[in-house]
């Protein structure tokens, strides 16, 4: 740190000026509606909140793009509350990491949901999981499933998704679908059946569904 001599011919540490924000006055301008302020804003901070992303979800996940696009727009709604206590590329971090938090946070749920729903329909007939040396035949009878759902009434198939795919308990069914609990359970039984008789009548299903070849 520089040191400067005081009038008693002492030597005491000279305290820096704080840097000014290279994109503060960008900052200021692009929240007070100036469109080529806030195009400059965004293009320097573009590449930063694309790595911050990277660093939450993961370099190769599939969604990177997506959810840097909708940090982008985070950041955009919310630079108006910004107050200049941190700099803006800090701020603009901050806001990336929580997006891309909450980005990852809802495609687990969505894997958990998708991982239980196929748990569900396989315990519905019967059957063990493929094994991991069976990818192909597991990746199509799971396809396969999903199809015959769309052959159901769509009373049935709206209630079997909500009940399996989404681990709704029986009074949410009833009250997502407006429907009395007893309407539902007798869905979800009338779904089952079907299901149950569309794969006996297909002896290509009952290969497919049934034990591992």
């Amino acid at each position: 740190m520089l040191k400067v001599v005081d009038g008693g011919g002492e030597l005491q540490p000279q305290e820096q000026a704080p840097r000014p924000d290279p994109l503060g006055e960008l900052a200021v301008r692009a929240a007070n509606g100036d469109d080529v302020a806030m195009r400059a804003l965004l293009r320097s901070v573009a590449t930063p909140l694309l790595s911050a992303v990277r660093a939450i979800v993961g370099r190769n996940s599939p969604d990177v793009e997506d959810i840097a696009q909708e940090t982008m727009v985070a950041f955009v709604h919310a630079l108006r509350a910004f107050r200049g206590e941190c700099s803006v590329m800090h701020y603009a971090s901050r806001i990336a990491v929580r997006t891309a938090m909450a980005a990852r946070r809802r495609r687990l749920s969505r894997e958990n949901r998708a991982d239980a729903f196929e748990e569900e329909l396989e315990l519905e007939f019967e059957q063990h999981a493929a094994s991991p040396g069976h990818e192909a035949w597991a990746s199509r009878r799971r396809a396969l499933l999903r199809a015959l759902l769309d052959e159901l009434p769509v009373v049935q198939a709206e209630t079997f998704a909500l009940r399996v795919a989404l681990g709704y308990s029986m009074q949410e069914v009833a009250d997502a679908t407006s429907a009395p609990v007893n309407t539902v359970r007798s869905r979800l039984r009338l779904a089952k059946e079907a299901l149950r008789h569309r794969i006996e009548q297909d002896a290509t299903l009952t290969e497919l569904l049934g034990d591992e070849p």
